[in-house]
């Protein structure tokens, strides 16, 4: 009997947090997962605003105030005037918050990719289908709706 799509989708969920932290695990890499997510955000997002940034990286307007601090003094962020508020300002990623965003996307790669390595050609092609098909969801989501999803590490870019 076929399992429904709620318990695939809740599985999907699962697997892809569990395989995050073993990646992470594998990689070693000293950052914090928020710090990471937060450059996703930033990445995918564009400049924003600091409540925007909280609300989409999941944290309190003071755990993003203080990532995005860290992230200046990596020089992996800045923060810019707004636009519309002179009172606000934004935080854009730097390219160099790109570019470690995508060396630590390519360590987590490196991590799994011996436990991938065996993988019959079928089932590569699967996993290059299944991301695909949700890349192509995350990015119809509004990423102005809480609710939208914001992919940890992988395929949001």
């Amino acid at each position: 009997m076929p399992t429904d799509l709620h318990t695939i989708l809740g599985d999907l969920v699962s697997v892809n947090h569990r395989l995050t932290r073993v990646a992470a695990h594998a990689a070693n890499n000293p950052e914090s997962p928020a710090v990471w997510r937060t450059l996703s955000v930033l990445l995918q997002s564009g400049s924003i605003r600091l409540g925007a940034l909280a609300s989409r990286s999941r944290v309190s307007q003071p755990t993003a105030t203080k990532l995005v601090s860290h992230l200046e003094l990596r020089g992996w962020a800045t923060r810019l005037a707004d636009p519309l508020d002179a009172r606000v300002s934004q935080t854009a990623i730097t390219p160099a918050g790109e570019a470690a965003l995508l060396d630590w996307r390519s360590e987590l790669a490196a991590a799994l990719l011996p436990m991938f390595a065996d993988l019959p050609a079928d089932d590569v092609a699967t996993l290059e289908r299944a991301i695909s098909i949700l890349r192509d969801r995350v990015e119809r989501s509004d990423p102005s709706d809480p609710s939208g999803l914001v992919v940890p590490f992988g395929a949001a870019s």
